[in-house]
């Protein structure tokens, strides 16, 4: 066991603002894991940068390679742009706190997470270190295409001998009031891209004419009124959504010979993405033998569902929660993509964070009080794990 300095844990707010006055925009550090690396470093962490495809990744482990009993922070000290500076009334890389709040872009998502957990870690370690090791895995691509961030530090890890029995992620999780919400699962997530080609004619004269746009609707209508499921036990109905169509034709008497549209569906365990991948076609197929025109459909699946099933690491993490702030939380898969799809692959993987009402809106903001009380939760997390309750 590594030795440690004796020093006083990070202000888990102040690290927080440290973090949010890096401009580390998707896929930029812009100093963001400099300003972590430094306390974890002090505090007996070896910390190595894994960097793939222009992305800068950190990963930090305290404690023996390998460890059997090896306790995992994941998260993402990247966030998403601004955007119209107009929208905000402060700087939204000046990390200003005013009315009890910390103010500036990944306030919520998730730069306080990231320096609640690393303030927990480094406390643990310091008072009470563990028999086993702690690994904080820290990726700058969670907000892009998330191909060279987690998925780059799993891969790394496997090269390495490194692996964690049990993961958190610190996504803000909590709907509106702190400490009601955790994510044991989450839904899977399929894009299509369809063409529809037929031949250009005057609307006069249908017969000379194969109209995309009218064989490209036919799916669309058959696609959206399908009723997918009715959901499961522990999720959601799947839903699928047309987000856009696109034809360009500003011609009222033209019939186009070409319309393209876009689809995403957010699927339950009761699919997997190759499955509605199959069924797309087999539709697209169907409508393209109906109506004569040729009918390309592209899908791209950015994680298939998953449930960590409610058991021993759940549990202990609502007990931990429930005890700090006297709410018992939902277990819920509720909510978008997050990379806690790559790591279920990996080990249980359970997200708690605090309440994501701002995350990427204009005055994007954390109450102060929050942050505190998720650094809390994540110490007694890691005391009630390493004491003997881990999962």
């Amino acid at each position: 066991m590594p030795a440690t300095n004796k020093r006083t844990a990070p202000d888990p707010v102040a690290l927080t603002a440290d973090l949010i006055r890096c401009p580390s925009v998707t896929p930029e550090d812009a100093g963001a894991l400099a300003v972590i690396e430094g306390p974890l470093k002090a505090a007996g962490f070896t910390c190595t940068r894994v960097a793939r495809g222009g992305v800068q990744n950190l990963f930090a482990r305290w404690g023996v390679r390998g460890h059997p009993r090896t306790f995992g922070f994941n998260g993402h000290t990247d966030v998403v742009p601004p955007g119209d500076l107009a929208g905000w009334s402060v700087d939204p890389f000046g990390a200003e706190i005013r009315d009890g709040h910390i103010w500036g872009r990944g306030a919520a998502d998730m730069k306080s997470g990231v320096a609640a957990f690393v303030a927990a870690a480094i406390d643990m370690v310091q008072t009470a270190p563990p028999d086993g090791a702690i690994v904080i895995a820290i990726t700058g691509d969670e907000e892009g295409d998330a191909r060279d961030g987690t998925l780059a530090l799993l891969d790394w890890m496997r090269t390495q001998g490194e692996a964690m029995s049990v993961c958190l992620v610190g996504e803000p999780t909590c709907p509106a009031r702190m400490g009601e919400m955790i994510k044991i699962g989450r839904r899977g997530s399929l894009t299509a891209r369809i063409t529809a080609t037929g031949v250009q004619g005057h609307v006069a004269y249908p017969h000379r004419a194969r109209n995309a746009a009218g064989a490209l609707v036919r799916l669309l209508g058959g696609l959206a009124g399908h009723e997918l499921d009715r959901g499961t036990a522990h999720f959601d109905p799947s839903n699928l959504e047309i987000t856009t169509i696109d034809v360009g034709n500003p011609a009222t008497n033209l019939v186009p010979a070409e319309a393209r549209a876009t689809l995403n569906i957010r699927f339950n365990d009761t699919h997997s993405g190759a499955s509605l991948s199959d069924w797309l076609r087999d539709e697209a197929a169907r409508v393209a033998t109906e109506t004569g025109v040729a009918i390309d459909l592209a899908c791209e699946i950015s994680g298939e569902s998953f449930l960590t099933p409610p058991g021993p690491f759940p549990d202990l993490v609502v007990r931990a929660v429930e005890a700090e702030t006297c709410l018992r939380p939902e277990l819920s898969t509720s909510g978008g993509t997050s990379d806690a799809r790559f790591i279920k692959d990996h080990c249980p993987v359970v997200e708690f964070g605090l309440v994501g009402q701002t995350m990427h809106q204009a005055n994007e903001r954390a109450e102060l009080e929050h942050i505190r009380q998720l650094t809390a939760i994540y110490r007694r997390i890691l005391g009630d794990w390493f004491a003997g309750g881990q999962g």
